[in-house]
């Protein structure tokens, strides 16, 4: 079986797209498409646009989004999952592929994310960093014993966890986790604490825009950031989708759970191999590549 996955924030680099652009009448469509959607020529950006430009929240997201479903739009018959999934981010991502969402509805719901979560970074200062080499245990106890706000964010890969919260809190949280035997400890760059409580005003936002779209039953199950299960259910996949802002990205179990499934590849679709390496440090012996047109 053959699972199809798509990365989140992070994945972007410059030129990315241009290529899909250049070869593919329909891909250049849909990209056209999307800059009338979005109000302003993000493929400008995408294509030739510095470090610092893709860095906007409102590129960004859309960008690493369009890469994917595009890519995967441009596949046409060869496209064929059995499974999807998708990193924070990719999730939006994963439910156009699956048909879950149309490319329209998708590339709105990306977008007024990515504007809602500027707010909310604005509203609070607040920060996420990688913590390398500690068993998860060990991560979710420290975090628990503080009284500022700090959370698990991402479980990436075994001994490979993302944390999330008020600057403070990370600071203080760093300084424990290194002292516990952590291999890194380092702040990300990013504007503000992802899938924390503090994302809190961003999930209000984007519930209002998610609870106002249609949503089809997909063609194939998504495994879900909120709970690493399959779902086929418009309702269930919506609700999720809702509480992922807030919630932890769980993509050890969701990999593991795929797995289990019966997924013997693992096809990358989007901008870098992010996600493909992470599976490897989950399952060795897993198959993975990256979709190519």
């Amino acid at each position: 079986m053959k699972a199809y996955i798509f990365p989140g924030q992070g994945a972007q680099f410059s030129g990315m797209g241009k290529d899909l652009y250049e070869k593919s009448t329909e891909a250049k469509d849909l990209f056209e498409n999307a800059n009338s959607i979005l109000g302003f020529r993000i493929t400008d950006i995408m294509f030739a646009g510095t470090e610092e430009d893709l860095k906007q929240t409102r590129v960004t997201q859309p960008a690493v989004f369009l890469h994917s479903t595009i890519l995967a739009a441009i596949l046409g018959s060869s496209f064929r999952p059995d499974m999807v999934a998708g990193h924070s981010l990719g999730e939006f991502s994963a439910l156009v592929a699956n048909k879950t969402l149309t490319f329209k509805d998708g590339l709105i719901l990306v977008s007024k994310r990515a504007l809602a979560m500027q707010r909310a970074c604005e509203k609070t200062p607040s920060t996420m960093a990688a913590i390398l080499g500690l068993d998860d245990k060990i991560v979710e106890d420290v975090c628990a014993s503080l009284k500022e706000a700090v959370v698990p964010a991402n479980y990436n890969s075994p001994g490979q966890i993302v944390i999330s919260g008020s600057i403070e809190g990370i600071d203080k949280a760093i300084e424990i986790l290194k002292e516990k035997g952590a291999k890194r400890a380092i702040k990300l760059a990013v504007g503000g604490a992802f899938h924390s409580p503090l994302m809190e005003p961003a999930r209000l936002e984007l519930e209002e825009a998610i609870r106002n779209t249609a949503f089809n039953k997909p063609i194939c199950p998504v495994y879900q950031n909120v709970n690493a299960n399959p779902s086929i259910d418009p309702e269930s996949i919506k609700s999720n989708l809702v509480s992922q802002l807030t919630s932890p990205v769980q993509w050890t179990q969701s990999v593991i759970n795929m797995i289990s499934d019966g997924a013997s590849s693992f096809v990358e679709a989007g901008p870098g191999c992010i996600l493909s390496g992470l599976i490897k440090k989950i399952n060795r012996d897993a198959m993975t590549e990256s979709a190519s047109f």
